[in-house]
């Protein structure tokens, strides 16, 4: 019988500029792992095609989202391509209070806005693309958006890229396969910190029958 000890969940955070496969890498990762769960952000674009409310974002009216703003009910919020984007904070601190871990598909804007109300609690992966042409070609392939936004996503790479410094683990992603072991790799070794493992205290003194 494996025996599970207590712990706080984490917020394990992944970044990289718009495709080089964070979103790819954090779907296989929740499909692995049952005890993660995408962190749902707020909104304030249309949805696209096939993206459902409180499923892939919480689609919000500017109001809306300012409102939430004004309350400190997010726990980071950005303005990225002329669109607002944010975290709402209370269903990231139940998960973590219930000792289940939060994935986050964000920026380094949100990223640090984390860092500055929940830092030992997070854990942050930027995942970099083999090179600059494989990276236009996925932007390219992917036919999600037009040449325009194509273009304006690559013009923005470079000032992405130069947060890499700011985060604890990088993954190259060249190859999907490998990237996503060392992503899981990652999840399983933070989860086994000491610190994290709040049950440990007791479960030491069952065992030497200290008080």
């Amino acid at each position: 019988m494996t025996k599970e000890i207590k712990r706080r969940g984490l917020l394990l955070v992944l970044s990289s500029p718009s495709g080089a496969g964070k979103s790819t890498l954090s779907r296989l990762l929740l499909e692995k792992d049952r005890n993660i769960t995408l962190s749902v952000s707020m909104t304030t674009r249309t949805p696209r095609p096939g993206e459902r409310n409180g499923v892939d974002y919480i689609f919000a009216s500017a109001d809306e989202f300012d409102d939430l703003v004004a309350r400190d009910g997010f726990l980071e919020h950005a303005r990225v391509f002329d669109h607002s984007y944010g975290t709402p904070a209370a269903p990231v601190v139940k998960a973590m209070e219930e000792g289940r871990d939060v994935l986050f598909d964000i920026d380094w804007q949100g990223t640090q806005q984390l860092a500055q109300k929940v830092a030992e609690d997070l854990v942050r992966v930027f995942i970099l693309p083999p090179s600059k042409a494989e990276l236009e070609r996925r932007l390219k392939t992917r036919a999600q958006d037009s040449a325009e936004v194509v273009a304006k996503r690559m013009s923005k790479a470079n000032q992405e890229i130069s947060h890499w410094a700011e985060y604890d683990y990088i993954i190259i992603n060249d190859d999907l396969e490998k990237a996503e072991q060392q992503l899981f790799s990652i999840l399983q070794a933070e989860r086994l910190k000491r610190v994290r493992q709040t049950g440990l205290v007791s479960f030491v003194h069952e065992i030497t029958g200290e008080e």
